[in-house]
């Protein structure tokens, strides 16, 4: 269904991004933003997937600056390789090419951000940090429940996913987070870390298919 395009950072930083289109008219944009795993089979289906739902899918190469065409799957090695890459990106280069995204996307009208993982940390950052969003939706973003990231102050609605067994995430940080945010909408499922993506031993299909549900109500509600 999609295609991979070329991206300009504000920077000049030219990056990779994968795009899905809708079959007619979009109902608004959706930026994917990746885990540590590169733009890979699954985020490219998670984007596919919000095309199918009417939404403009647009899933920026996060590590492009560090290694271009960077995509692992999910055994240890693959998970070493992407703890080291991801080291290597700052958070001014992941913002910078996360707002990239965020304009092209904005061709379909208002624009979402939705991130898992890593990407869950930069789409919470997003959402305070970043102009030209209408809604934001991390999943498990890790670190973005401890103290510092929790005294971010988003600037548009958010949604946070979590599981109530991730052992990056523990649960008490979750619930000091939304005490520190009683506007942000958080729901904490029976599961583990990285809930949402099928090609990992901690699949939850339940939990994955009821917060896709609240992720789609959500966007439909501020995106259109």
């Amino acid at each position: 269904m999609g295609k991979m395009i070329e991206l300009t950072a504000s920077d000049g930083h030219k990056l990779a991004a994968y795009r899905a289109d809708p079959a007619g008219k979009p109902r608004g944009g959706i930026v994917v933003i990746q885990e540590i795993f590169g733009v890979n089979s699954h985020i490219r289906s998670v984007a596919d997937g919000y095309a199918a739902d009417g939404y403009l899918a647009i899933a920026p190469a996060m590590f492009d600056r560090v290694q271009k065409n960077f995509e692992v799957g999910y055994t240890p090695d693959d998970m070493t390789r992407g703890r080291e890459t991801r080291a290597k990106v700052t958070d001014d280069m992941a913002l910078k090419d996360a707002e990239a995204a965020i304009k092209a996307a904005s061709s379909a009208g208002k624009v979402g951000i939705v991130g898992y993982c890593w990407g869950g940390l930069l789409t919470w950052r997003a959402s305070a940090k970043v102009s030209g969003l209408s809604a934001a939706v991390p999943y498990y973003g890790g670190g973005m429940t401890t103290p510092e990231e929790s005294a971010i102050s988003p600037k548009v609605p958010v949604l946070a996913h979590f599981g109530n067994n991730d052992h990056w995430i523990p649960l008490d940080t979750i619930e000091a987070f939304k005490k520190a945010h009683p506007e942000v909408e958080v729901h904490v499922y029976e599961s583990g870390h990285g809930f949402n993506c099928d090609q990992r031993g901690s699949y939850n299909a339940e939990a994955a298919k009821l917060a896709r549900e609240r992720t789609l109500a959500f966007f439909a509600k501020h995106l259109t």
